[in-house]
């Protein structure tokens, strides 16, 4: 299905046009200095005018059936130390509708933080929210049944927990979060425990995160028929890796990656893009930033696009398997970046 193309109004579109190179400042600023704040405060006097959004596409995602916005507000580190209910309120003005948190054992306050905007608006977004059911579990390790409904107690568990502290009676979406095990993927005991979750009003749909494994565990994913969402770190290059925070040895393109999603997709799972441009930031400690780490799969047109590396990577992903990209927007700045990117990935590749 090929990406929903926004049509803009002719001033907004030229106001669109000439804010992507003040968002690449932004961006740039970002990899120069992997300071957040110095990013911002160069579009600062751009960040307090009145923004002319650019209009959002949105896709259905997957068994869901849901219309959702293709950027999603990935909350976690937005909302972990306090209340960004202006931020939050942008991101709903911008179109999006979606967002996306997790438990408190990885995410501190953020369930909590995100409960006041649910309040105004539970209604109108997609809320997806995750836990880690079985922490100790490696990529090659063999569950046992026994171990798999551990971990299935403890997930169901941290569902309520989530529950109470997002002030809801249900999300719409619970991951199994930093799943990199087909075992604990292919659980009967995790479905069976899903089953009596929805069954109780609790959740609507089953789906998973991986950063590690994910080939493999999304081909296992899809061969249930259980799944409705996965969230994969993937870049323009292929897999992201969290254990190394680089591309996984080996990996093929996400060109090359292409019947794997399509796969996943077919099996009704809807694809999440997630750490599409972290490794262009490099580490956070001796790390230097890469920029031009995706130049390679870019055409000519693209690369002068005008878009900051950043932009351009959520673009590409989106264009090129994912139905939507959760990113972490922790300032306005980030948050315009990522719709312009959004938006310019319709026009460029539509």
């Amino acid at each position: 299905m090929k990406p929903d193309r926004p049509t803009l109004p002719t001033t907004t579109r030229r106001r669109f046009l000439e804010l992507l190179g003040l968002l690449a400042i932004g961006g740039r600023t970002l990899l120069d200095s992997g300071d957040a704040r110095a990013a911002a405060l160069a579009v600062r006097d751009y960040a307090s005018s009145d923004f002319a959004w650019p209009e959002m596409s949105y896709r259905t995602l997957g068994r869901t059936g849901f219309r959702a916005s293709r950027l999603v507000f990935g909350c976690g580190a937005a909302l972990s130390r306090r209340r960004r209910d202006e931020l939050l309120e942008s991101a709903f003005r911008a179109g999006i509708n979606v967002f996306d948190v997790g438990f408190r054992g990885y995410y501190r306050d953020a369930e909590q933080n995100l409960a006041p905007f649910l309040k105004r608006h539970r209604d109108e977004v997609f809320l997806i929210s995750k836990s880690m059911p079985y922490r100790e579990a490696e990529p090659g390790d063999s569950l046992s049944p026994a171990q798999c409904k551990q971990a299935a107690t403890t997930w169901l568990g941290q569902m309520d927990a989530s529950l109470a502290e997002l002030g809801v009676d249900r999300v719409d979406a619970y991951y199994l979060m930093a799943s990199n095990n087909v075992d604990l993927i292919r659980s009967e005991e995790i479905q069976r425990a899903f089953e009596s979750a929805k069954q109780a009003g609790k959740v609507g749909h089953l789906g998973l995160s991986t950063h590690q494994n994910a080939e493999k565990v999304l081909e296992a994913a899809a061969g249930t028929g259980a799944y409705s969402l996965a969230m994969i770190a993937i870049t323009p290059a292929g897999w992201y890796d969290w254990a190394d925070k680089g591309i996984l040895d080996g990996t093929r393109t996400m060109v090359e990656l292409a019947p794997v999603l399509e796969n996943a997709r077919a099996a009704g799972i809807g694809l999440v893009g997630m750490k599409a441009g972290r490794y262009l930031a490099g580490r956070r400690i001796f790390g230097r930033a890469r920029p031009d780490a995706f130049d390679s799969h870019y055409d000519a047109e693209f690369l002068k696009s005008g878009l900051s590396a950043f932009q351009k990577s959520y673009a590409y992903v989106l264009a090129h398997g994912v139905d939507v990209v959760n990113a972490d927007m922790q300032s306005l700045a980030h948050l315009q970046e990522n719709a312009a990117a959004v938006a310019h990935s319709a026009r460029h590749f539509a």
